[in-house]
């Protein structure tokens, strides 16, 4: 089981903060994680409330001390900005016995990942996604465009209006200018990650759009944009991280966006299949 990142902790008790607290979580959030690098005076002068406020909220996500908060923090951006030859050569080469360390890191990153990931967290997607009004646009990283494509695909199956961004930024940006208010942008993107990715989603916000990520737990930049995240656990015994538990988020929120639609989502499904059949 891995460590829970700050933004983890932060979610989990979101809802017991005062309005000072959640405040300064906002905030945090808004620039993760270099906000809480700052000092108490400054975090809190950011965040518009007292320093007393920026240590009970350190204290509501359990940390006994400002500095280890930072701590975390700190380690946290350290493993944010670990290149694939960074993990490969810290890597140990023991095994502990399990028949595969990838199918034992999986398992534990599904389970972390999914104990934190709230059916309120995954409802929330769904309803932005199920305004048939709008458009839903798709893009990813290096390793995670995929991903966005592979729910580009099923999502196209259940309501209309579904456009993956694939090639180069180039393109994405001329699919711009059709991006406004009802429309949905979805983002696939892990460490290290992409500075083109984050310009889309703040031109996308700046459009109208909600911006939803799905990222590690470690936090896109994107994660400032974004409307709703979605964060996974995707440490694994390698030099690449896993996608593993990102794309079973993202099968769980396609799952229950075609539970939701209910006869629309069978309609189309019913048309498309008469269509193959000629």
């Amino acid at each position: 089981m891995t460590e829970q990142g700050v933004a983890e902790l932060i979610a989990e008790r979101m809802d017991a903060m005062s309005a000072g607290e959640r405040r300064a979580a906002q905030v945090l959030l808004a620039n993760y994680p270099l906000t809480g690098l700052k000092t108490v005076a400054e975090f809190s002068a950011l965040a518009g409330v007292s320093s007393p406020t920026i240590l009970r909220f350190v204290a509501r996500i359990g940390f006994t001390s400002y500095a280890d908060f930072q701590a975390r923090l700190q380690a946290e951006l350290a493993a944010q900005l670990q290149s694939p030859l960074m993990r490969a050569t810290g890597r140990s080469d023991e095994r502990d016995g399990s028949p595969s360390p990838y199918l034992a890191a999986a398992l534990d990153n599904v389970e972390d990942t999914f104990r934190h990931l709230s059916e309120a967290q995954i409802a929330a997607v769904v309803a932005s996604l199920s305004n048939l009004k709008g458009k839903v646009f798709l893009a990813g990283g290096r390793f995670t465009a995929p991903l966005a494509t592979y729910m580009a695909a099923h999502l196209a199956i259940v309501r209309p209006g579904v456009f993956p961004l694939a090639g180069q930024e180039s393109n994405w940006r001329d699919r711009l200018i059709d991006v406004g208010r009802n429309d949905v942008v979805v983002i696939f993107d892990i460490r290290r990650y992409q500075d083109s990715l984050l310009r889309l989603a703040e031109t996308a916000r700046q459009r109208g759009a909600r911006v939803v990520l799905f990222t590690d737990q470690w936090l896109s930049p994107v994660a400032r944009h974004a409307r709703h995240v979605v964060a996974a656990h995707t440490s694994a015994p390698s030099a690449w991280d896993s996608c593993v538990p990102l794309l079973l988020a993202a099968e769980t929120v396609v799952g229950e966006l075609t539970r939701s639609l209910g006869e629309e989502s069978a309609r189309r499904i019913r048309e498309m299949e008469e269509l193959r059949r000629g």
